[in-house]
This record gives structure tokens, C-alpha cells and sequence, in this order.
């Protein structure tokens, strides 16, 4: 009876243990938490795959400063725009860094760390386009990646239900609809249409810059009230504003 009862305490001892290095945060092999990042790698040039099947993009290398500034490690995972919210809000993850602008609609929902980047909303149209600014895409079709805030942007401009806005997976699918005709023009973040523009330079395009788009700023998005992550990201961000990393990356002066 002693030997069976040494065996459950023993089993529930293992169990325990296992119970300990599962949940959100995985251990490193040097015995630091390894923290899960959640990210939608469809977005070039700020998240996307490589031609080997990794995750790269200016997010990522800004993120990886920021770890190294913050003496923490990650493991970005893949999960997709509308995925990685609910990965933040169940606590799947630790983070996510994926262009989130910081709103206050999502302040409700999730805790975002100090702004690590700045954007605003781009116009992208064919060449001969005769938009020539936001007032005129009243009676376009316009594309847009579902859920952004490209995507509220077009619908403060034309109407929260206009049938014209149309909603794509991710931006890449939104000017590829653009280009095949089905609507007229896509908006979306500037890095993300400049960054398609260099790397299509035989695409036949123009951009529109117009100024009733607002400045927006991009934060690490964590689950409601995570303030010991909040804190630690800070710090990494801190420093590497100090430092002079996040410039030499981003190429942006953030005060």
C-alpha cells in the first residue's frame, strides 16, 4: 500500500511539473520564458514569409530589439489577422506585433505597450485613376484588408455599410482585387503599399497621399490587464529608442 501510494504522490508530482512549463510562456533551455508572439505574416514588408518558410519583416526585426533591449526571448508564431486578437484575448500568446495601430476601440479589449512606429493610410489606385483624393472614393469600390484601420477608415469616409467597401483576408488580396479590376482602388498602411510598389515596379500604379487620413501608431497588443508584460516591453522599447536601434530599424525618429 506505502509503494502504490508512492507512486500516485510521484505521478502527481510529474504532473504538476508538466502542468508548469505549458501555458503561454514556454521555457527556454537556458531556463528563461520564452514569450509567444502572435503576428499575421502577410503584411511585406512588415511581416511576411521569406522564400524558407520564415517569418521576417521590419515587425520582426524591430521586435527582436526589443527582446534583445529587454533581455527576454520570443517565438513569433503565425496565426493570421482575426486570429491573433483572439490568440491576445485568451491568452494563447503573451503579444502580438503585427502593425496594430493603438485605438481606442481596441483599448478596450487589450493593453498595448508605447508606440514603436508610425503610419498612415495610403490611397493606391491604377495609373489614369481619377481619384485624386479621399472625397472622391464616394463612388468607388474600394479594398481593403478586413479589420484594419485602413478598413474603418474607408467606412468613416463612405459609410459604415456602404456595399462598395470590400473586405479581403489580407492586403496583398485587396490590391491583387484592385489590379484585377473588381473594385477601384485599395487602401491601406503606407509601409505595406510602398513596400509592394518597390518590389512591383512594372505594376502600372499611383499612390494618394491625402491628409484626412490621420497619423497612426503601432503598439504591442497584450490581453487586458497584462501589466507585468506591458512593463517588460516597455523597458525594450525604452532602450532602443535611447540607443538609437529603433531608428537604425525603423528609420523612424520616435520620440
Amino acid at each position: 500500500m506505502m509503494k502504490k501510494k508512492m507512486m500516485i504522490v510521484a505521478t502527481v508530482l510529474l504532473l504538476s511539473m508538466a502542468l508548469l512549463v505549458t501555458g503561454c510562456g514556454s521555457k527556454s533551455g537556458d531556463g528563461g520564458k520564452v514569450y509567444k508572439v502572435a503576428t499575421d505574416a502577410t503584411y511585406a514588408p512588415m511581416e511576411y514569409m521569406n522564400e524558407k518558410g520564415e517569418i521576417v519583416g521590419l515587425d520582426i526585426d524591430i521586435v527582436n530589439e526589443i527582446a534583445k533591449a529587454a533581455g527576454i526571448k520570443v517565438e513569433i508564431i503565425n496565426y493570421g489577422w482575426e486570429a491573433l486578437f483572439d490568440a491576445v484575448k485568451n491568452g494563447e500568446v503573451d503579444f502580438a506585433i503585427s502593425s496594430i495601430t493603438i485605438t481606442d476601440e481596441r483599448k478596450e479589449t487589450y493593453d498595448f505597450s508605447e508606440p514603436y512606429f508610425y503610419a498612415n493610410q495610403l490611397i493606391l489606385a491604377p495609373e489614369g485613376s481619377d481619384v485624386k483624393g479621399a472625397a472622391d472614393l464616394k463612388d468607388k469600390k474600394i479594398a481593403v484588408q478586413i479589420g484594419t484601420t485602413g478598413h474603418i477608415a474607408v467606412k468613416e469616409i463612405v459609410g459604415e455599410t456602404n456595399p462598395n467597401i470590400l473586405a479581403y483576408e489580407s492586403m496583398p488580396l485587396a490590391i491583387t482585387a484592385m489590379l484585377n479590376g473588381d473594385t477601384h482602388v485599395a487602401v491601406g498602411d503606407n509601409s505595406v503599399v510602398n513596400g509592394y510598389i518597390k518590389n512591383n515596379p512594372n505594376v502600372k500604379v499611383v499612390t494618394i497621399d491625402d491628409p484626412t487620413f490621420d497619423r497612426e501608431y503601432y503598439g504591442l497588443m497584450t490581453k487586458k490587464g497584462n501589466a507585468d508584460v506591458i512593463k517588460v516591453l516597455n523597458d525594450g522599447i525604452k532602450k532602443i529608442k535611447q540607443n538609437g536601434k529603433l531608428k537604425e530599424v525603423s528609420g523612424l525618429d520616435l520620440e
